[in-house]
């Protein structure tokens, strides 16, 4: 299968490290025109420097405080205002862990302003593009914790159950426009919020980091963390034309730790 995206702009939310990083470089290599979005400018030029443009890809960035729901929504309506995206990833940074018992009503508000509004917002703003264009692929990076809730993720578990409804509530309503939603689950990735889970684990706990991963690991069956080159290629795939009569679906990629279909 090869996967052909050129004449296609992509827009990659939380694209300036981990998995957002690596989906971007994967659109791009696929012939995408990617556009990258994040708060750190200078992360973001970076990432922009190792994109794929052999096929005359042209690339750029948008910059805002995902925190901040207010210029996340000016930087990208501005920008729609000149361009037209077919391709949205949306991706967010995951809440602090802790159990749900001691979270704030303020920890809920922000992990909801930085996921389901911040990507509500964004699809907004990209969808007249996409029906005037006749192509769309919308791909949120949520959790396996959308199928079963994982443990000490209190605040993450009730948010990313929220935009997973929200996601398939969505792909109900642009089904018939050719428009697909779908979510990539990520188990544990090796990525900066891993390893900030297992330190706090750790910690909290008086374990060894290494302890706390071998815990981790022994609820893998494969028994290896995923890449986020792993969780970019579907991300890729959900993006092409292969995938057109896939939509309102979740695609797990955890090395079959979920114990549900």
């Amino acid at each position: 299968m090869i996967i052909n995206l050129e004449n296609k702009n992509a827009l990659v939310c939380g694209s300036s490290d981990g998995i957002g990083r690596s989906i971007a470089l994967g659109l791009a290599a696929a012939g995408a025109n990617v556009t990258l979005f994040a708060r750190n400018a200078e992360k973001l030029g970076k990432v922009m420097a190792e994109l794929d443009s052999s096929k005359g890809q042209q690339h750029a960035m948008l910059v805002a405080d995902f925190s901040d729901t207010n210029a996340v929504k000016l930087a990208i309506e501005t920008a729609c205002l000149s361009n037209v995206y077919h391709i949205l990833v949306n991706n967010t940074g995951g809440p602090p862990g802790g159990p749900i018992t001691n979270a704030t009503t303020e920890a809920f508000y922000a992990a909801l302003n930085a996921h389901l509004i911040n990507n509500h917002q964004i699809t907004q703003a990209v969808l007249p593009g996409m029906s005037k264009s006749g192509y769309g692929r919308i791909i949120n990076v949520i959790s396996t914790s959308v199928k079963i809730p994982l443990k000490g993720l209190g605040v993450s578990n009730t948010t990313r159950g929220a935009v997973a409804s929200w996601s398939k509530t969505l792909s109900l309503e642009l089904a018939p426009q050719g428009i697909t939603v779908n979510n990539v689950l990520p188990g544990a990735t090796s990525t900066g919020r891993l390893s900030s889970i297992i330190e706090t684990k750790a910690n909290k706990g008086g374990h060894a980091i290494t302890e706390v991963e071998q815990e981790m690991l022994a609820e893998i069956p494969m028994g290896r963390f995923g890449t986020p080159d792993e969780v970019a290629n579907a991300a890729v795939f959900l993006a092409s034309q292969q995938a057109a009569y896939i939509t309102g679906t979740n695609m797990v990629i955890d090395g079959g730790r979920t114990g549900c279909l």
